[in-house]
């Protein structure tokens, strides 16, 4: 009988030996947000300025690696909650990225934990993030992550052409 062992996955704090890594998974992030959001511009875009967060005290940019190759990433950012929320701060999660040939594997998981862990460290109570309406997939994922649907972002054009 063959036994199929998974190599571990580990999660670490990013550095900037991952740069090169990091906007390789921001052109993934990019290319799966595209089909929904017509909003986006077309050609070369980023989301982030990478080093900066990394640099940063108020996000945890994390890497998830396996067999010393980096699978994944995902970020928290300490955020100013709307005034009349009752906490001063909350996370806000994004950059939540996975290799494709790595999914189903748990590396989400593992990295939403990571995030939990450290937000929790920083004295913080709420986590939030945003997901596409029609990405069913990603939802699935946060449900099961233990996030629920709180509030639905709408908009218009103005301009039908």
């Amino acid at each position: 009988m063959h036994i199929c062992t998974m190599n571990p996955i580990t999660v670490r704090k990013a550095d900037l030996n991952d740069v090169e890594s990091l906007l390789r998974f921001e052109q993934g992030v990019i290319s799966t947000e595209r089909p929904f959001d017509s909003t986006l511009k077309s050609g070369d875009i980023h989301y982030y300025d990478i080093k900066e967060m990394i640099a940063s005290p108020n996000f945890e940019i994390v890497v998830a690696e396996s067999e010393n190759k980096i699978i994944g990433c995902g970020y928290a950012r300490i955020v100013s909650s709307k005034p009349y929320l009752k906490h001063e701060k909350n996370i806000y999660l994004g950059f939540m990225y996975v290799d494709p040939i790595h999914r189903g594997k748990g590396v989400n998981q593992r990295i939403l934990e990571a995030l939990k862990k450290w937000s929790i460290a920083q004295g913080l109570t709420e986590m939030r993030l945003e997901v596409y309406f029609d990405n069913l997939a990603a939802i699935r994922a946060y449900e099961k992550a233990g996030f629920k649907k709180h509030m639905v972002e709408m908009r218009m054009s103005l301009n039908d052409s």
